[in-house]
Formats: C-alpha cells, sequence, structure tokens
C-alpha cells in the first residue's frame, strides 16, 4: 500500500498506560517496572509497533512503526521538504543523508 501506515493486517493492537497520580510518585519505579515487564512479555508477540503509541523509544522503534522500505520514502521526502529537522517533537524520522 502507498500509505505510509504500515501494519493494517492485526485483528487487534495492545496499548499499554502505566499512568499514577500525583501523590504516589514514590512508587514511581514500581509502576514503570511493571509496565515494562509486561511489555516485555508480550512483546515476543508483537506483529508491529503502531507509531502513535510510542513514547520515547528510539529511532529502531520508530523505523520499526513504518518498515524500512516506507521509512527510507519518508526520510527521502523529510530531507526534501524538512531538511533541517523544524519537526521534530513527534516520532521523528530524521532526514534522509
Amino acid at each position: 500500500m502507498d500509505t505510509a501506515y504500515a501494519g493494517r493486517a492485526p485483528a487487534f493492537d495492545v496499548n499499554i498506560n502505566g499512568v499514577w497520580l500525583p501523590e504516589e510518585a514514590e512508587d514511581a519505579p514500581d509502576h514503570v517496572a511493571w509496565t515494562r515487564s509486561l511489555f516485555g512479555e508480550l512483546e515476543p508477540m508483537a506483529r508491529g509497533v503502531y507509531v502513535n503509541f510510542l513514547g520515547d523509544e528510539g529511532a529502531d522503534r520508530v523505523r520499526a512503526a513504518y518498515g524500512a522500505e516506507k521509512y527510507e520514502r519518508l526520510a527521502e521526502l523529510k530531507a526534501r521538504w524538512d531538511p533541517t529537522n523544524l519537526l521534530r517533537s513527534n516520532q521523528n524520522i530524521a532526514p534522509a543523508g
């Protein structure tokens, strides 16, 4: 398909949200730990990544969300239309080059 969105085949997706109240801030390490643990348990069953569910997980996960071929095409477009990477506060695709 010619759109950037990939992963249209799975019948469902999972979005893990670890959320806690400000007054539970001292428990944050425990909350982060169980959230990452659950992600780790489910990751072997994953068949892709939905870019809008990503946090600050790095360039490899952004690339996985689009697939290598589409990512390269988007990077080339980014190099043409945003070569200075001004629009980078999202799940960034760096300009090719």
